[in-house]
C-alpha cells in the first residue's frame, strides 16, 4: 500500500473542502472496498479524509418519508423498526448484502460508491478502462461470466455490486449531496452511470461532493416485497444476478409495481416498461412471465454469461411469486 495523509474531519464543510483542494483526496468512513482497493493498487490516493465524526448517521422521519443519514450503517438501517415496516424492501436488500461484520461496518454513502468488483479491474497488470482509461477492456474477450448483459459498452461490460442500491432505485429514493458549490438533490435514478466512454467515473458526483443522506418517500409497498439474490454461495459472495420486487395489491389485482435488476449492469438497472406491464394485471405467474419478458428487452449477453439471458428473467418471476404471495 503507498503512503498516504490522514486527516479527520469534524465539519461536513471542512471535509468538503480538503477533498476539492486536493485531486489524490478521497472521503473515508467505513473503508469496506476503498482500503481492499488500496492494499492491491488499485486506488492510491495520497490523503483520507476520515469522515466518521460527521453527524450524518440519523434514521429519521420526515415529510411523508424516510431520511437515512450516509453515515449510518448498513446494519443499523437493516435493523430499524422504522425502516422495516415502512421500507422493507431495503432492510431486506441490506440483509442479504456482505457479511454481518462488514455491515456493522459499511455506511450508506459507502455503499452505493463501492466499485465493481469484475476481476479485470481489481488485476493490475490486466487492462481496464475503468482503473487506467485508454488501456482497454480485458473482460471484452476475457472470463466475463460476472459481467453486464444491459447498458455495457465497448469500453467497459462491469457490472455495480451493490444489493441496497438495487432497493434504492426501486423505491424511487432521492439523494443528498454537498460540494463546493452547495446543496443539490438526484433521483437515485440518476446517480450511478452507464459506462460509455468513460468508464472510470461510476457515478454523477462532481469532484468534492459529499452524500450526506438518502431520501426514500412512504409508498404503498409494505407488505408485498422481496430481494431475491442469486449468487454461487450463500453467504459473503455478490450477485450473479438480484430483483428487487415491491408490489401494491388490491384484490388480486396489481395496482402498481417497483421492480429493479442487479448484477446485470454498471448501475442498478429498473424496469419501468416491465412495472407497466403488471399494473392492472392479476398477480398470477402468467402476469409475471410476460413482465420477465418486457423486462428482458435489449439484453445482450457474451461469451460466458448467456446464461443471465435465462436466469435473470427467472429470478424476476420467482421474486414477484415469494412478493405476492406475502
Amino acid at each position: 500500500m503507498n503512503q498516504f495523509q490522514y486527516v479527520r474531519a469534524s465539519k461536513p464543510q471542512a471535509a468538503i473542502d480538503v477533498v476539492a483542494k486536493d485531486p489524490t483526496a478521497k472521503f473515508i468512513a467505513g473503508g469496506t472496498n476503498l482500503i481492499d482497493l488500496m492494499k492491491r493498487g488499485v486506488m492510491t490516493p495520497q490523503k483520507l479524509v476520515d469522515i466518521n465524526r460527521l453527524p450524518l448517521a440519523k434514521i429519521e422521519s420526515q415529510n411523508n418519508g424516510l431520511r437515512i443519514g450516509a453515515l449510518a450503517l448498513n446494519s443499523a438501517v437493516a435493523n430499524d423498526a422504522q425502516v422495516r415496516a415502512r421500507q422493507p424492501l431495503l432492510a431486506l436488500a441490506l440483509n442479504a448484502g456482505a457479511s454481518p461484520q462488514l455491515r456493522n461496518m459499511a455506511t450508506v454513502g459507502g455503499n452505493m460508491l463501492q466499485r465493481t468488483r469484475c476481476a479485470y479491474f481489481y488485476d493490475i497488470t490486466m487492462p481496464c478502462n475503468k482503473r487506467e482509461p485508454g488501456t482497454g477492456c480485458g473482460a471484452l474477450e476475457g472470463i466475463n461470466r460476472m459481467h453486464a448483459i444491459f447498458g455495457a459498452s465497448d469500453k467497459c461490460i462491469a457490472v455495480h455490486p451493490s444489493d441496497m442500491s438495487v432497493a434504492l432505485v426501486a423505491l424511487d429514493a432521492t439523494v443528498l449531496v454537498s460540494g463546493p458549490k452547495g446543496d443539490r438533490r438526484l433521483a437515485f435514478s440518476d446517480f450511478h452511470r452507464l459506462p460509455g466512454d468513460t468508464p472510470e467515473k461510476d457515478s454523477n458526483l462532481e469532484a468534492g461532493e459529499l452524500i450526506t443522506a438518502v431520501e426514500i418517500p412512504d409508498g404503498p409497498f409494505t407488505k408485498h416485497v422481496h430481494y431475491q439474490k442469486v449468487r454461487e454461495r450463500a453467504s459473503y459472495a455478490f450477485a450473479l444476478v438480484s430483483a428487487a420486487v415491491a408490489l401494491d395489491i388490491e384484490n388480486n389485482t396489481i395496482k402498481a409495481a417497483r421492480l429493479a435488476l442487479g448484477g446485470v449492469a454498471h448501475k442498478p438497472w429498473r424496469l419501468p416498461a416491465a412495472e407497466q406491464a403488471l399494473v392492472g394485471q392479476p398477480a398470477t405467474e402468467a402476469s409475471f412471465r410476460r413482465a420477465a419478458e418486457v423486462a428482458m428487452q435489449g439484453a445482450k449477453a457474451f461469451k460466458h454469461n448467456e446464461y443471465k439471458l435465462r436466469l435473470a428473467p427467472n429470478a424476476l418471476v420467482q421474486a414477484l411469486k415469494t412478493a405476492s404471495a406475502a
